[in-house]
């Protein structure tokens, strides 16, 4: 079995890979039976030197590889036919931008894998960048609250080598005595948990958050069971949530009112109640003035994010009455950080992470006859059609929606 490391050629440039130089040279080890070679890039956060000093062939094309290893969407003209192709194809939510390529895959007889639904038997996710988006968007918030309130100016996290760089710049900074509001548990909420602690801020409970004044900084983490409660009054849980997300109403607003940075690191499900409203961010009591939304949906659970943001200007401002973007120092305006490729700003550290976890489940798969169904339960197209599993888009593949 041969894999290529393919060169990324979406625009704006995305400079992670799927396997480092060392993950590389650790899949040849443990599989004999494995050969990598690796096509050029000049923009690929490993040179093409590191892989070859790792003793990595690197090729001007991989047209002679069985398996193409990608990160972003290939563009079609791009597709080599009759390969199997693993990267992010963002269909399978639909998105009508890519549907396109979708049908060029198929007539190209294409066995695409998509990172997103690598899982495990109980549907959890196996290979993600989730964790370096929190630790980013984390890092990005702290820097909007400073830039907001002309307190300091951190250099943007794109110049910066790795995640220690990143702690080392955070450390340097003193807070003022605010409350900061983390949502979700998830590897996303847990990697901006990893900064705050690294900041050595203080962790408070619940009930301390909501009731208590500090004379430091402080952060509370919360889960979607504290800030939702059934409709009926009944206790709810967080399983009980995500199995009835429509019984529950949002209740979040006790939070609102005592919070002045938000970091939404919380995974948004269809049909549960939206955190906070376009009318609640009009409340005379709601206190949020920086947002570093790392969830990032638009027009959804966190009314302030309008829009993205991008990398190379990451900060706007949300105006809550007239609703529209303003500059986001004015004194009206809640500062929005909604960056939604946060990872590429960490290109070096994510593709670290990622690749380890490719490898040690999905490499396997490729010669263990697939034992645990990992290849099985990503491969969304074969022999130029949908698989099973995802034949729930034949109508978005013929345009039909």
């Amino acid at each position: 079995m041969k894999f290529g490391i393919i060169r990324e050629r979406k625009n704006p440039p995305d400079r992670r890979v799927v396997l480092s130089p060392t993950e590389c040279q650790n899949v040849l080890s443990n599989f004999p039976e494995a050969q990598i070679s690796v096509e050029s890039s000049p923009i690929r956060v490993f040179k093409d030197q590191e892989y070859k000093d790792m003793g990595i062939s690197v090729a001007q094309n991989v047209e002679d590889c069985d398996v193409m290893l990608g990160v972003k969407e290939v563009p079609i003209e791009a597709l080599i036919p009759n390969k199997k192709y693993f990267f992010f194809s963002h269909t399978i939510k639909k998105q009508p931008y890519n549907r396109k390529l979708l049908q060029a895959i198929l007539d190209k007889n294409i066995e695409l894998y998509d990172h997103e639904v690598i899982t495990n038997t109980k549907g959890q996710r196996l290979v993600a960048f989730g964790r370096y988006a929190g630790i980013v968007g984390a890092y990005n918030g702290v820097r909007a609250y400073g830039l907001k309130f002309d307190m300091f100016n951190l250099p943007k996290a794109e110049t910066l080598r790795d995640q220690d760089a990143l702690i080392s710049e955070l450390r340097k900074v003193k807070l003022p005595n605010i409350k900061i509001l983390l949502t979700g548990r998830g590897r996303v909420g847990n990697g901006s948990r990893e900064m705050l602690d690294a900041m050595e801020l203080k962790k408070v409970t619940v009930a301390e958050f909501l009731n208590e004044s500090f004379n430091e900084p402080v952060y509370c983490q919360i889960d979607a069971s504290e800030y939702n409660k059934r409709k009926d009054g009944v206790r709810g849980n967080k399983a009980d949530f995500f199995a009835n997300p429509e019984e529950y109403r949002s209740n979040f607003f006790r939070f609102a009112k005592v919070t002045d940075f938000y970091i939404a690191g919380h995974f948004y499900g269809d049909g549960a109640p939206y955190l906070y409203t376009r009318e609640d961010a009009k409340h005379p009591d709601f206190k949020i003035k920086v947002v570093a939304d790392v969830s990032c949906d638009i027009d959804g659970p966190v009314a302030t994010t309008i829009k993205p943001s991008t990398i190379a200007d990451p900060i706007y401002g949300y105006d809550p009455e007239s609703e529209k973007e303003v500059d986001f120092k004015d004194p009206n305006a809640v500062a929005v950080m909604a960056v939604d490729n946060l990872p590429c700003e960490l290109p070096r550290d994510a593709s670290n992470g990622f690749g380890g976890a490719f490898s040690k489940y999905v490499i396997p798969a490729f010669f263990n006859n697939d034992e645990d169904g990992i290849l099985e339960r990503a491969r969304m197209t074969q022999n130029g059609k949908l698989t099973e599993r995802y034949s729930y888009l034949q109508d978005y593949v013929d345009g039909r929606e």
